[in-house]
């Protein structure tokens, strides 16, 4: 029996980066290369898209209302009414933002990686609500999933080609009390040869962390000790982000990207695992 429904049929070239918006229950996702941002309400199915004019890594919703944005050249802001300004501009030649997250405090986390995905090109960087960045890492190839465990003192951290989720301590170093940064990486989870790279993810209530396989057809979930607890089955080769969402946060929704030749024509769809498990609150960007 099937585990999955499909939430809304698209044919994203690189559907991407799911993420609840409770305060317009909402589900925004974002088709990278095609430089569109998608909300989607499932209790009317009314759906909207805005364009944008770089490839958009990731777009997440902010307290002020509008949204942060992790763009080819630095993140940027929309506001309520659709103007948009730059918070932390940083163009590089040959590299985009790529997936990125809220923190608990309400700053944003956004990675970047080369668009030939040249080892060692990408970066991770915080930047806080008022533009201020502090670059967490370098020597990054694709940055992907970021996600922190219930309390707040463990993050979560994917870059693709390592084939693993690392995991961080968060605050009580460096006199880092308020938990504004990570340290002692190491990994959590190593996915095995010939089952897909690990993509996005997220952290559900129980602490156990939810990822996509990107060339693997699947959403694993994984306990907070590293054990495989379930395995979800997609239709799709290419998932490459989940997140919980629904007004009570119980439905696991997961993009897709199509192949260079399409095998199935859900590609490029959002899907939904109804009543996965219990989600977490996301906050909202604090700038």
């Amino acid at each position: 029996m099937r585990q999955w429904d499909v939430a809304v049929r698209s044919g994203a070239r690189l559907g991407e980066g799911p993420t609840w918006d409770a305060a317009h229950a909402r589900l925004i996702w974002v088709d990278i290369l095609t430089c569109r941002v998608h909300t989607y309400d499932p209790a009317t199915g009314r759906r909207t898209v805005m364009v944008t004019e770089q490839h958009v890594g990731a777009a997440k919703p902010r307290a002020a209302g509008g949204l942060v944005v992790n763009l080819r050249d630095g993140v940027g802001l929309y506001d309520a009414a659709g103007k948009f300004s730059w918070l932390a501009h940083e163009a590089v030649p040959g590299r985009r933002g790529n997936d990125a997250a809220v923190a608990p405090d309400g700053a944003l986390w956004a990675g970047t990686m080369p668009y030939d995905e040249a080892p060692g090109g990408g970066t991770l960087s915080r930047v806080a609500p008022d533009g201020g960045t502090v670059r967490v890492l370098s020597d990054v190839t694709v940055s992907n999933g970021i996600g922190w465990s219930p309390d707040g003192r463990l993050m979560y951290y994917i870059d693709t080609p390592t084939r693993r989720i690392d995991v961080f301590d968060v605050g009580a170093a460096n006199g880092d009390a308020a938990g504004q940064f990570a340290h002692s990486r190491r990994p959590y989870v190593e996915i095995e040869q010939g089952t897909g790279f690990p993509d996005g993810l997220c952290v559900d209530a129980e602490g156990c962390v939810w990822v996509a396989l990107w060339d693997g057809g699947q959403v694993r979930r994984y306990t907070p000790e590293g054990a495989l607890d379930r395995t979800v089955e997609l239709p799709v080769r290419r998932p490459t982000a989940c997140a919980f969402g629904g007004r009570d946060l119980t439905d696991l929704y997961i993009t897709t990207a199509q192949e260079d030749t399409p095998q199935h024509p859900l590609e490029g769809s959002v899907l939904v695992v109804p009543g996965a498990g219990q989600g977490l609150d996301q906050p909202a960007f604090a700038g």
